[in-house]
């Protein structure tokens, strides 16, 4: 038996056709002798890859940026989408799209005719002009609120009402008008922790941008600079601190934005 390198995104291993490669996300492939495998084997084997493809799939399918605006013909990619990488967006005349990274925290803006292949901490350009800048963002919140995320913030928030312990945030947002991803109905509770009587219960109907996004700045709302938060919804919960320097109103998204879907 021995092992292949593979790079494509879409290969499957094919015991049946003579070990052959067809359509697997998986990088490494090990081949073995059919001679002898039996039946039940090899479609032990090819169960066993195919899950792993899944999987490995699913990893490169995770969000590595979002559309902060969208003007004129542009195709590929809306507002408030995120991406993924290899995704390709093309620009047509008089067009410009504004893309943030979540972990790199780059913010570009892309302007006229041409083409934009998303990367993993940022974009590959072909003729249109791209002017970049460094935001403020929180990268270890590149991902969507977990399980585990959700146990830890409210771990903290019974600690606190017990005096146990110091609050220590698990994301700090730049921006004081945070855009929580929230999809669907459901009570959005915001409540500040460091400073009894600041709290906000937010009843959705489900109609937020793109069906999950409520931002405060569209409902004039903000939170207090230095504050430290929990924030609820259904069964997600996570605990935030505006930074000090924060200001209200519109601010890259990536500095403001709370996934907790």
């Amino acid at each position: 038996m021995t092992f292949v390198t593979h790079t494509s995104a879409t290969d499957v291993f094919d015991p049946e056709d003579h070990n052959k490669v067809v359509d697997s996300a998986a990088t490494s492939v090990l081949v073995i002798d059919p001679g002898w495998m039996d039946i039940g084997m090899k479609r032990t084997i090819a169960v066993c890859v195919v899950l792993l493809a899944t999987v490995v799939t699913a990893a490169a399918e995770s969000p590595v940026a979002i559309v902060e605006d969208v003007q004129g013909k542009v195709t590929g990619a809306e507002f408030m989408d995120y991406l993924t990488p290899k995704m390709v967006i093309k620009l047509g005349a008089n067009s410009s799209i504004v893309i943030s990274y979540l972990k790199s925290c780059r913010r570009e803006k892309i302007d006229g005719i041409g083409t934009v292949i998303i990367g993993t901490d940022e974009s590959l350009v072909h003729l249109a002009s791209v002017k970049d800048e460094k935001t403020e963002c929180d990268a270890s919140h590149a991902h969507a609120t977990t399980q585990e995320t959700s146990e830890v913030a409210a771990t903290v928030v019974r600690s606190i009402a017990k005096n146990d312990i110091a609050i220590k945030p698990q994301l700090t947002l730049y921006g004081a008008s945070p855009l929580v991803q929230v999809t669907g109905r459901g009570t959005l509770l915001v409540e500040r922790l460091d400073v009894p009587g600041e709290r906000l219960q937010i009843d959705l109907d489900g109609k937020q941008t793109k069906g999950k996004f409520y931002d405060f700045v569209v409902a004039n709302k903000a939170l207090s600079p230095g504050g430290i938060y929990s924030a609820k919804f259904r069964s997600s919960r996570i605990v935030f601190q505006i930074d000090a320097r924060a200001r209200p109103g519109t601010t890259p998204i990536v500095g403001r934005l709370v996934r907790m879907d």
